[in-house]
């Protein structure tokens, strides 16, 4: 076994995987978010991955919470030169109460706008390093938004920009309009991936999510200069956890002979199927930021561990021939 390779984005040297932070503030508590924070941090860990909705699906909960919790940690541990602060905009709703995407704040220029100053008062900082368009927003038009992100670009609010649960077409159609204009162009795009893969065309019950596709990994790596992040990438506990079925989506033979041949593989390496999964997805094609999910240090704990896991050419090969 042998160590993953580590990343820039920036200046910032880090390991290849992100902190996913859904649950700080509410399912979580501020004692163990601090310990899960810090742990990561400890391991060479920077990437924090929020967004200013986060989790408003909660019973009692606004969409304050993650980046709250967030900001009380850096402004604790006084390490914000160190992390690299990943926070979303646009899936925010405006109505109180709202569970919904219903009355979300969209991607007009003033809801961009609108939306990075609370996230920057949140988080107790005076810069975004990746902030993203959490939804698509077909009733504004691509260049009112890339407009509004290139102007906080330029104002130092933000350092560099992505688009989440967006088609691969709608996401080059805005890189393109950015660069016809001398703006700063999405360099990062957010999907739901992980090793096993839904029927092409089954509807997912996250309505709202984005699955990556064949388009999406052929188009990403004729694009060095965009970064995948993947979402959902540990199915909530589906690989191991008999009480966390998987969407009936991922329902088919192809799901069954893929979770074999990773069985197989976790097996043979003395590693989890979990790590076996990250380590897959961080040394594949196109490289992928893993987005991990953690509600203690010890599933943190695991999860540092696939940067231990070396998959060989062959062991990689038969994981991906399994269709």
């Amino acid at each position: 076994m042998e160590c993953a390779p580590a990343r820039t984005l920036g200046r910032m040297t880090h390991i290849p995987l992100a902190l996913g932070t859904i649950p700080f503030g509410t399912a979580v508590d501020d004692g163990t978010a601090f310990a899960i924070m810090d742990r990561f941090a400890e391991a060479g860990g920077a990437l924090l991955d929020t967004s200013n909705n986060y989790p408003f699906w909660f019973d009692g909960a606004t969409g304050d919470e993650s980046e709250l919790a967030i900001g009380r940690w850096l402004a604790s541990r006084k390490n914000r030169d160190r992390i690299v602060i990943s926070t979303k905009c646009g899936a925010r709703p405006t109505v109180p109460g709202d569970r919904t995407l219903g009355s979300a704040e969209g991607l007009s220029a003033r809801a961009v706008e609108t939306a990075i100053e609370g996230s920057l008062r949140r988080l107790g900082t005076d810069r975004v390093d990746v902030h993203w368009a959490h939804i698509e927003d077909r009733s504004v038009p691509l260049a009112e938004t890339l407009g509004a992100f290139d102007g906080l670009v330029r104002a130092g609010k933000v350092r560099e920009t992505g688009a989440s649960n967006i088609p691969a077409w709608r996401f080059e159609r805005a890189r393109n309009v950015a660069r016809e204009n001398g703006w700063t162009p999405y360099s990062h795009l957010q999907l739901r991936h992980s090793y096993v893969r839904p029927r092409p065309g089954a509807p997912l019950q996250s309505s709202g999510h984005t699955v990556v596709n064949d388009d999406t990994l052929d188009y990403l790596r004729e694009e060095p200069g965009v970064t995948l992040w993947a979402y959902s990438t540990l199915m909530s506990g589906g690989y191991t956890r008999t009480d966390r079925p998987f969407d009936p989506a991922f329902d088919h033979p192809g799901t069954t002979r893929r979770l074999a041949v990773l069985h197989e593989v976790a097996a043979e390496l003395g590693a989890t199927v979990n790590q076996v999964v990250l380590a897959w997805l961080i040394g594949g094609s196109p490289t992928t930021v893993p987005i991990v999910g953690a509600s203690t240090v010890a599933q943190l704990d695991e999860a540092l561990g696939a940067l231990d896991v070396k998959l060989d050419d062959e062991l990689r090969a038969r994981l991906d021939a399994v269709s």
